[in-house]
């Protein structure tokens, strides 16, 4: 049986706050696109870069973290 969406009644606007997300910062976006075009450039190219040798994963883990912030943050 299909329901019928009303604006204002489904349970997420009802007695719950709802968490709003926005587009993160040009600062924080830039900031993230850069560290993961590093960590590639190390994987697929071998360069020889001294902190992200060996820890691509924990780099992309990083951008991505601050990607989050910079979308549940305000003013990040």
């Amino acid at each position: 049986m299909k329901q019928r969406l009303i604006r204002g009644t489904d349970t997420m606007t009802r007695g719950t706050n709802a968490m709003g997300l926005k587009a993160p910062g040009i600062l924080t976006f830039m900031l993230s696109v850069i560290i993961t075009v590093v960590v590639l450039v190390v994987t697929f190219f071998g360069a020889d870069i001294p902190l992200l040798k060996g820890n691509e994963f924990w780099a992309l883990l990083v951008a991505q973290f601050i990607l989050v912030l910079g979308c549940i943050m305000r003013g990040l």
